[in-house]
């Protein structure tokens, strides 16, 4: 029965995973022109929108860099950003050229406070349910993107803004950044996913100690706690978590993104379910590299002594 189940799940998001591959070789190349070394520089997004969206060029080709940018709030989570936010990753989660994402801050200092509370304090009781809720989904459809995905905490990233990075696959923070899940200081509890991602993250004890105390964390001590996956030395322009995310995406890039997608299917569907349903799944998602064009150019360029060069074919 359990395995049944766990299959049933796997099924439910496999399919999301297969319609976006089948249009590999039809969808248009959306990569725009942009300036890899310049990071405020947008190639969708318009000066001074809260959110800018980059899709880099060159040998950065396939990663996409949403940065916040709402240095006021810094970077709290208003309507507008859960709008602005969720339409991004609806588009790159239907784009087969995106390789990977990296979350950042365009605001020195900050990575996200958290929720607007000036804005939640204008909201009529009956309309903050609806809100959180939409707040919820889109850090779900955050987590459920295909392609890997990257926090780069360079500053603060409290409440809400903590919960969006435990969505990502990996984070990365500076040494000086501060991080926690402080709601019951407020007399609420992480509304996002905090009271779920996070002991999947450092284990239940502990995730239970940092949200009872409402704990804030330096990134030294949150790699130590492995909440995060790398902490460095902050730098003068202050983005040094967003360099080295941008380093680790370059890492995934030359691989084979079809098995990429797949290998991250597979790890998220499985650690959910037994070992037997789990070896079940990474099967099927094996069965689905086979036929890939890329998976013979891998074969050839080991054959030629060359690297390979992968379409997501």
């Amino acid at each position: 029965m359990a395995l049944l189940a766990g299959c049933r799940v796997f099924s439910q998001a496999f399919r999301g995973q297969t319609a976006n591959l089948d249009g590999v070789c039809t969808l248009q190349d959306v990569m725009q022109r942009a300036v890899c070394s310049l990071r405020r520089y947008s190639s969708e997004s318009k000066a001074g929108e809260e959110l800018t969206v980059r899709y880099l060029d060159g040998d950065d080709s396939g990663i996409v860099v949403f940065g916040m940018n709402r240095p006021k709030a810094k970077n709290a989570i208003s309507k507008n950003l859960v709008k602005m936010m969720s339409e991004a990753v609806e588009s790159v989660k239907k784009n087969n050229k995106v390789r990977s994402v990296i979350l950042c801050s365009m605001v020195p200092g900050v990575f996200c406070a958290g929720a607007d509370l000036k804005e939640r304090a204008k909201m009529h009781q009956s309309e903050v349910g609806p809100f959180v809720s939409k707040a919820r989904a889109l850090i779900t459809e955050l987590g459920n993107l295909p392609m890997p995905t990257i926090a780069a905490i360079d500053g603060a990233a409290l409440g809400g803004g903590l919960e969006m990075a435990l969505a990502c696959d990996i984070r990365i923070a500076a040494t000086s950044a501060k991080m926690g899940l402080v709601e019951t200081k407020l007399a609420i509890i992480p509304g996002a996913g905090g009271t779920q991602r996070l002991p999947r993250t450092v284990g239940v004890s502990l995730a239970k100690e940092l949200i009872f105390a409402a704990r804030v964390v330096d990134g030294t001590e949150a790699k130590a706690l492995g909440l995060v996956n790398h902490a460095v030395e902050q730098n003068q322009s202050g983005d040094a978590a967003y360099l080295r995310a941008l380093e680790l995406a370059r890492e995934f890039n030359p691989q084979g993104p079809i098995a990429i997608r797949m290998a991250k299917l597979a790890i998220n569907q499985g650690i959910e379910v037994d070992l037997t349903t789990g070896l079940a799944i990474e099967e099927a998602c094996y069965a689905q590299v086979i036929p890939t064009k890329d998976r013979l150019e891998g074969l050839a360029a080991f054959k030629d002594k060359r690297p390979p060069r992968y379409k997501g074919e």
